[in-house]
């Protein structure tokens, strides 16, 4: 009833009257009444907004304790399971071509295992698990996998490889047990494929895993990249290895892939095209297996080069190896095999071997002594097989009767080369200072620059090496066996290749290349021009007399296997006596045309014997079959 009142009262009067009634009602005043009830609207809608904002705050406040202290285990598991990852994409690595377009080097898919630390169980007794159960697919070391998780930093997310080109049967099988491997991923890569690989594997060398030497040394790269090793591969690295690419993703635990977040396309790398000719490679290195196994030796080299420019046309070095087994990621019985090997299969001869080049020597001798006017082109000694100082008798290989320059290069007189290096009856001799002035001059004792790594400088040595490295006075004697490349003379392959084109072309020596250009991805082409290290080593007439002689040594002297072959040619044979045991190396360089020579060449049987009855026929068979092939195109 009495609510009922007050309602109609509000009703009839308006609110002043209810304001009163209420007033006397509950014993209030109804002038206080009035000015409580008479606030401004503003104030109230402020003081509404603060109690909501104060309402939300607490629900805030609850929010975030139900998500942080209710559900905090849950999310965090989720925060482990689901992650950004910039997954880096790898670059396809740069082909390698011959002169010509025949691929020597390509890319061929390939599957490795790795493992991302930061995403195996934290619990060590799972990562065993895991390690055992991996080792056993891969066919591998269980404890050595087990070692090598357990030391790991659980906080790293930089992947490590565990198998490199892995069978597709295991890729399958671990693909079946993803769930059961957390933190193990296959990545998707390339390996190199090596056509002819013995046959250019010193020339091409070979890419494989990068080592953790490697690394330290090569901070852009990833402990589960390649790298050159050796040869091309290795000489140019930066060229042949293309740009990464970057794709991120969001992953779940096991590492797969849920979203795809965005893409930088990796660069390729840039290809080589060398100036290496295939078919020349093929023939030569099936002409020194012929010789060897007629010799019944094992190790040779024989390079080729284009003494107008410089341009490596083959190089081959035996034994060689396949570079292939490298590649695809050699087992450690093979590889020690092939490191116990007495004939060195991984050394490059033609590059890094400092032998006596013997009696090929002769022709720089001789261009030393014209220049320095010890001996005209007609001056003649009587050679009857020896010379005698005081005690001592140093021996020729037959008496040669009289000799002149020419006849001497042709006949590889040493009696002759012995008055011209050290002196003999009215020649005074050059001395070893003037010999070595000369022979550094076409190179030898020196780096050729060639591009290839692991090259080695030889040693012509003089009267102050002897006194500092020996202890000893540089004798007469000293410089008779100088004179003709015996002795402290040690040269390289490629060095002599390089005087021999020296000599072909009139007395220009370049630093030697076998890249002949790079093709980059953008189309554009880098030509790798020789570098001319020394011009006019001599006067023209001096550089004709000794290439007569050695034209003579063709049609009269220790060469004239090479003299029916339907093209002019030139050469100088070589036997140099290595160690206690009288045993020899074979020794023979040439070039051709005689007139305007296209090719000059070295060919190096080590313990061959004697150069006119090994290093000579393997020339003639190579010379022949690459001017025959020239005709025919």
């Amino acid at each position: 009833m009495f609510k009922r009142f007050l309602n109609k009262k509000r009703m009839s009067r308006g609110i002043e009257i209810e304001d009163s009634i209420l007033s006397d009602l509950i014993g209030l005043d109804s002038n206080q009444e009035r000015k409580t009830l008479e606030v401004p609207i503003e104030k109230k809608g402020l003081n509404i907004f603060w109690y909501v904002l104060m309402l939300g705050f607490l629900g805030l406040i609850l929010r975030i304790f139900y998500l942080d202290i209710v559900k905090g285990e849950y999310y965090a598991e989720i925060s482990r399971g689901n992650r950004i990852r910039s997954l880096v994409i790898k670059a396809p690595r740069g082909k390698i071509f011959d002169k010509t377009g025949n691929v020597l080097a390509s890319n061929v898919s390939s599957v490795d295992v790795i493992l991302i630390p930061g995403d195996l169980p934290k619990e060590p007794e799972k990562k065993q698990q895991i390690a055992g159960a991996l080792a056993e697919i891969l066919e591998i070391n269980s404890d050595k996998l087990k070692e090598v998780m357990r030391d790991l930093n659980s906080k790293s997310l930089n992947p490590i490889l565990v198998k490199e080109n892995i069978t597709q049967d295991q890729s399958l099988i671990i693909l079946e047990k993803r769930k059961n491997l957390p933190g193990i991923l296959l990545e998707n890569t390339a390996i190199r494929n090596y056509e002819n690989g013995p046959i250019f594997s010193h020339l091409i060398g070979y890419e494989g895993k990068i080592t953790r030497e490697e690394l330290e040394n090569n901070p852009d790269y990833l402990m589960t990249d390649y790298i050159g090793k050796t040869g091309i591969e290795k000489e140019y690295e930066k060229e042949l290895k293309g740009v990464y690419g970057l794709f991120q993703v969001e992953v779940d635990a096991l590492g797969d892939i849920k979203k795809n977040l965005g893409i930088i396309n990796p660069q390729p790398g840039n290809d080589l095209v060398l100036n290496i000719d295939e078919g020349l490679q093929k023939k030569i290195y099936d002409s020194l297996v012929n010789i060897l196994e007629k010799t019944e030796t094992k190790m040779a080299a024989a390079v080729a080069i284009n003494p107008q420019n410089g341009e490596v046309l083959s190089l081959v070095s035996l034994p060689g190896y396949d570079n292939n087994f490298f590649a695809r990621g050699i087992s450690v019985a093979d590889f020690q095999e092939i490191i116990a090997d007495k004939n060195l299969p991984l050394f490059n001869r033609v590059v890094a071997g400092e032998y006596p080049p013997g009696s090929i020597l002769k022709p720089a001798v001789a261009v030393a002594a014209l220049a320095e006017g010890i001996v005209a082109p007609e001056t003649s000694v009587e050679c009857r097989g020896e010379i005698s100082v005081g005690n001592f008798k140093f021996r020729d290989w037959k008496a040669h009767g009289t000799t002149d320059l020419k006849k001497a290069i042709a006949e590889s007189c040493d009696v002759y080369f012995y008055h011209l290096g050290g002196g003999y009856g009215s020649i005074s001799g050059l001395g070893m200072s003037k010999m070595k002035k000369y022979e550094n001059l076409f190179g030898l004792g020196d780096f050729s620059g060639i591009d290839l790594p692991g090259e080695t400088r030889g040693l012509i040595p003089d009267e102050n090496w002897k006194m500092e490295k020996i202890g000893e006075k540089w004798y007469t004697g000293d410089s008779y066996h100088a004179a003709i490349g015996q002795g402290f003379i040690t040269t390289t392959p490629i060095q002599l290749v390089n005087y021999t084109a020296a000599l072909a072309n009139g007395g220009t020596l370049f630093s030697p290349k076998i890249i002949h250009s790079i093709r980059q991805a953008n189309g554009e082409e880098k030509f790798i021009v020789p570098e001319v290290l020394r011009k006019n080593i001599a006067p023209d007439w001096i550089m004709q007399t000794v290439r007569d002689g050695m034209r003579q040594t063709i049609t009269e002297g220790t060469g004239r296997l090479l003299n029916d072959l339907p093209f002019s040619s030139a050469g100088k044979t070589g036997t140099a006596q290595f160690g206690n045991e009288n045993k020899t190396h074979a020794w023979f360089i040439s070039f051709a045309p005689f007139e305007n020579p296209e090719i000059a060449m070295v060919v190096f049987l080590e313990g061959g014997g004697e150069g006119n009855s090994s290093s000579v026929p393997a020339t003639k068979e190579i010379l022949k079959w690459y001017f025959a092939r020239k005709n025919a195109d």
